[in-house]
């Protein structure tokens, strides 16, 4: 059975603003709940005004409490110190708590706005026991000021009714329902009116609700929604219905950690400590036959924060001296602060390693690329440039340049090789992010530029080879407006083949049907074939250009010119 730790944080609101302020180190004698001998409390703007989200000690005694009107709480007390409350504020530090308590449990999640859930399944032994864990978790919540109310169960749902209700309760495996005999039905997480509604039926323990039939307790509740709640959540407390956990983290694969006697403060103590967890933990993977993906590592302030760094490699490895290598350049971004009591090391992304012996020779070797030194060399740096720093490009089928590959994020292999198409003519090795326009001047309208201007530099060509004729890829675009098409066509804009007379041939036709109909428009936005050109300056620089048209296409003005990639 799995077992689950409630911690219950009564009046949070205020404890969160008190360590906000002590540790500003700014004591406000008007309204700062930190003063011990004034009442205060945080108002919050309702339908029907102000009313009280909570208030301290000396306010509760003179009855101003949760939910009372600003105006009664007033009357209460007029000297009433108070403040807004600041329910965003409040959540951010709650989940910055359980963060922090992910020292004690990989798996923590957020319990409403004033609790956290551990799932401490497997954790206790670390700390010698249930017990020690709790109370090793009580001593760190109040050497920081957080009160706070603890119980353990079998269920969700019982350790929260018991950290509401018997703060401090570990029921044992599969007593719930024993130990929720005296427990307040209020403690189900119920609405107030089924609370109430039970209450007048005399029914306002736990306990009192075994020995009912479920079907006559569903018949007091005029709503059937209502009366399913009371027995969704008493199913979920007793452990016959299943209530998920959502984590803020996902559960690593492995992890290990090392606790700090003295709190370290220093880049030279983490690293001598990130060494021995690297260590210990690649053992734990070596013995799975694993490698990781993903390793981060977390170092817990005494003061009750936490940082984290992370590094993602390539492929899967489980060599200490090259998670480390990797860290190295991100250690100095772990503020130590006040002290560092506890480092925890985790893998994530796990899976077989696939080793196999070195080839004796080069000319034996199954690949002329060391992919396993590749991706160290990836991998280093990924981890100085960023996530998606080193990429490969991938063939696509297409034969319009800038769609024949796309992108992606390195992965361990390097992409297949295109196979080269024999009609095709020489190609850069690399293209132009985007091509670049370009003013042309040539001997006749349809033949090889005899200068051009790029990037404002006049550039005379000495050498020309073309055109290469690349059509649009007709199959992909659709048919104009039925107003604009000529009846029954369906042949496609430009022809298939490489014939230059055929495409005029088509494109008459087409302009034919357009102007015999009468509510015709020109057609600007098809798509235009390209003539490639292999040019050679006076400077000897190769270049990759194209004319991106024909002259009297009927597919919009002149032919434009275009950069696209540069020949070493």
């Amino acid at each position: 059975m799995k077992r689950y730790l409630s911690l219950w944080f009564p009046d949070w609101p205020l404890t969160r603003l008190r360590r906000e302020r002590l540790s500003r180190q700014t004591f406000s004698r008007s309204g700062a709940p930190a003063e011990p001998r004034r009442p205060f409390a945080l108002t919050e703007a309702g339908p029907s005004g102000l009313r009280i989200a909570a208030a301290n000690s000396l306010a509760e005694k003179a009855g101003v409490t949760a939910g009372l009107a600003f105006t009664d709480a007033r009357a209460r007390i007029p000297d009433l110190a108070c403040e807004e409350i600041d329910r965003a504020a409040d959540a951010r530090a709650l989940e910055r708590l359980a963060h922090w308590m992910i020292r004690f449990s990989p798996l923590v999640a957020i319990d409403g706005t004033d609790a956290l859930m551990l799932e401490t399944t497997g954790c206790d032994h670390l700390h010698g026991g249930e017990k020690e864990m709790v109370a090793a978790i009580g001593a760190l919540l109040e050497a920081n000021a957080i009160p706070f109310q603890p119980g353990l169960a079998s269920t969700p749902g019982a350790a929260k009714a018991l950290s509401r209700a018997a703060p401090g309760t570990i029921l044992p495996d599969g007593k719930e329902a024993d130990g929720l005999v005296d427990i307040p039905v209020s403690a189900l997480r119920l609405s107030g009116e089924a609370t109430l509604l039970l209450r007048r039926f005399g029914l306002t323990r736990i306990g009192q609700l075994y020995g009912i039939d479920r079907k006559a307790l569903a018949r007091r509740f005029q709503s059937k929604s209502a009366a399913d709640r009371v027995l969704h959540r008493l199913d979920q407390a007793l452990g016959f219905r299943h209530e998920p956990l959502d984590p803020l983290r996902p559960t690593p694969a492995k992890s290990v950690r090392l606790a700090c006697p003295d709190p370290i403060a220093t880049s030279e103590a983490i690293q001598i400590g990130l060494e021995k967890l690297a260590a210990e933990l690649c053992d734990d993977l070596t013995a799975f036959g694993q490698g990781a993906r993903h390793f981060v590592l977390s170092a817990f302030r005494a003061d009750g924060t936490n940082t984290a760094i992370d590094i993602t490699t390539s492929q899967p490895v489980r060599t200490p001296r090259h998670i480390l290598r990797l860290f190295s350049e991100k250690i100095d971004r772990i503020d130590p602060g006040f002290g560092i009591d506890l480092l925890l090391l985790e893998a994530h992304r796990t899976g077989l390693m696939q080793t196999s012996a070195a080839a004796l020779s080069g000319d034996l070797a199954a690949s002329n690329t060391d992919e396993v030194a590749l991706s160290a060399l990836a991998d280093r740096i990924t981890a100085k440039l960023g996530a998606g720093a080193v990429s490969i490009r991938r063939p696509v089928e297409s034969h319009i340049p800038e769609l024949a590959e796309r992108r992606e994020d390195f992965e361990g292999a390097l992409a297949p090789s295109a196979p080269p198409n024999p009609k095709s003519g020489p190609r850069p090795l690399r293209l132009l992010q985007r091509p670049e326009r370009v003013k042309v001047m040539a001997e006749v309208p349809d033949g090889p530029p005899l200068r051009f201007v790029w990037r404002r530099v006049i550039r005379r060509v000495v050498r020309a080879d073309g055109p290469e004729r690349i059509n649009p890829e007709w199959w992909k675009h659709t048919a104009p407006p039925q107003n604009h098409s000529p009846e029954g066509a369906s042949r496609q804009w430009l022809s298939p083949k490489l014939d230059k007379r055929a495409d005029f041939d088509l494109i008459a036709e087409f302009r034919r049907s357009l102007n015999a109909n009468e509510d015709s428009t020109p057609i600007t936005h098809l798509p235009r074939a390209r003539d490639y050109y292999r040019v050679e300056d006076e400077a000897g620089r190769r270049y990759w250009l194209y004319r991106d048209g024909l002259y009297e296409d009927g597919r919009g003005g002149a032919p434009d010119w275009f950069v696209q990639g540069l020949f070493a």
